[in-house]
């Protein structure tokens, strides 16, 4: 099948991109930026696919990109904790998803894959799975895959073909743009964070990740959905496989939540006044303290995907980051 990917040059996208190729798909990017491409996508093996330069909130390029192709990976929007990218994420992330999903769905591609979040099922204290309600989170990104969300749910409820896949918290190696996870970690093996926050978070490996999105591109299934959890992981537990994995000591300040929002608040304030971002800001702890419980049941029983070892995802992310420039071997520990 011919694939049209929003966001193929981005961390999931770009993965994606691989997976699909791998799968024995034809791919074509829809990217804003085509200089991006050979940058994110030559680390993992990826050459010379077939590029269209266009914006997700454009109705036109997005019929334009998608003549020829038999389905969709949606993977595009704007991801980011940082306060001050709201303004971008609202003007972006739901318009881009009614936009891309309205098209496909004129365009009679089949299958329409969009890549959710489990932060729009925010906040809960049922385990998250396919079924799981919408939320109501409060920040502004977490919002934005909640009413996102609702966009593809509703096509679902009118019988079109789109497959709303929900991965957890994405980390791994080959971050183009080293987001928000890479910033995460890398702050606690420099010793930046050093807080065991009472929470936790669902560890997806972004390669498990795209593997599902690969396996969801099968014509004629109809709506559904798949959480793609991967590992719920308290922070004591993150911080004790860290230390194993590096056989560093990384130390961490039991953080109760109260004090964590404040600094993150803190941060927030400090961002709006100086450049760069902060390794964790109010909505990445709001994310991180609400210790949710996920079920990828239905994902390996139907697509026959299952995650990594948690150990071999930190590991290669860790690797890679040292490779990468993004940390110093030192860091690393014995991982370097």
């Amino acid at each position: 099948m011919r694939v049209l990917v929003t966001g193929g040059t981005g961390y999931v996208g770009s993965h994606a991109v691989a997976a699909l190729v791998r799968s024995g798909h034809e791919v074509r990017l829809l990217v804003r930026s085509p200089d991006r491409v050979a940058t994110s996508l030559g680390p993992i093996g990826v050459s010379a696919p077939d590029v269209t330069a266009g914006d997700i909130t454009d109705a036109g390029s997005i019929d334009a990109a998608l003549v020829g192709c038999d389905a969709v990976v949606h993977a595009a929007s704007v991801y980011s904790l940082d306060p001050r990218d709201a303004p971008t994420i609202a003007a972006t992330n739901v318009r881009g998803t009614e936009t891309v999903l309205g098209a496909a769905r004129r365009a009679g591609v089949d299958p329409i894959v969009y890549v959710s979040s489990y932060v729009g099922l925010l906040p809960s204290t049922d385990v998250l799975g396919p079924e799981s309600p919408v939320g109501h989170p409060t920040p502004s990104y977490a919002r934005s895959k909640a009413d996102s969300e609702v966009v593809a749910r509703r096509q679902q409820e009118q019988g079109y073909p789109v497959v709303s896949v929900t991965p957890g918290s994405i980390w791994g190696p080959h971050d183009p743009y080293c987001g928000e996870s890479c910033r995460l970690l890398s702050g606690i093996l420099r010793n930046r964070l050093p807080f065991a926050i009472s929470g936790g978070l669902p560890i997806a490996d972004v390669r498990y990740v795209a593997s599902v999105l690969a396996a969801a591109v099968e014509p004629g299934k109809g709506p559904r959905r798949f959480m793609v959890g991967g590992h719920d992981t308290g922070w004591n537990a993150l911080f004790a496989l860290l230390r194993r994995l590096t056989g560093r000591r990384l130390p961490a300040i039991p953080t109760p939540r109260p004090v964590a929002m404040g600094f993150g608040r803190l941060m927030d304030g400090v961002q709006r006044l100086l450049p760069g971002k902060a390794p964790l800001a109010h909505e990445g702890i709001y994310i991180a303290t609400q210790d949710p419980r996920t079920d990828d049941s239905r994902t390996a029983a139907e697509l026959g995907v299952e995650p990594p070892s948690l150990e071999e995802t930190l590991t290669d992310m860790i690797r890679w980051m040292v490779e990468a420039g993004r940390i110093r071997p030192k860091a690393a520990g014995e991982l370097a």
